[in-house]
C-alpha cells in the first residue's frame, strides 16, 4: 500500500527503529517522532487500516499482549502510561496503530 509509513518504512526497513518487543506478527518500536517523553508504537506486521477493519481476533489478542507487556515496563518505570489508538478523522496513518505513552506532550508551547 503506497503512502502507508508503517509498510512503506518501518516494516520494509527503509526506516530504522528501535524495536522493544517484536513476535511473528506484531511489532512495538519507540516512535520514530516522539510526542511524549516515552512513546512506543505497536503495529501488526502486515497491513491493516484500523481497529475497524481488523477481523482476525487471534491478531487483537497477540497485539493486546504486546500492549499489555509495553504498558507493564512503562508502568514500572514511569508510574502511569496511556493506551491510545485513532480512529476516523483522527486516525492520519491508515495502518491500525496504537501509541503507549507517558508523560506530558513535548509539543506543548
Amino acid at each position: 500500500m503506497t503512502g502507508d509509513f508503517y509498510c512503506d518504512e518501518v516494516l520494509s526497513g527503509k526506516t530504522a527503529v528501535e524495536k522493544l518487543i517484536e513476535t511473528d506478527r506484531v511489532l512495538a518500536f519507540h516512535h520514530t517522532r516522539p510526542a511524549y517523553p516515552v512513546h512506543i508504537v505497536v503495529i501488526p506486521k502486515h497491513h491493516v487500516d484500523s481497529l475497524l477493519s481488523l477481523e482476525d481476533d487471534a491478531l487483537l489478542a497477540e497485539m493486546m499482549a504486546v500492549i499489555r507487556r509495553v504498558a507493564g515496563q512503562i508502568v514500572a518505570s514511569h508510574g502511569a502510561c496511556r493506551v491510545v489508538t485513532n480512529l476516523g478523522m483522527y486516525q492520519d496513518s491508515k495502518h491500525l496503530h496504537w501509541h503507549v505513552i507517558s508523560g506530558s506532550s513535548l509539543n506543548q508551547t
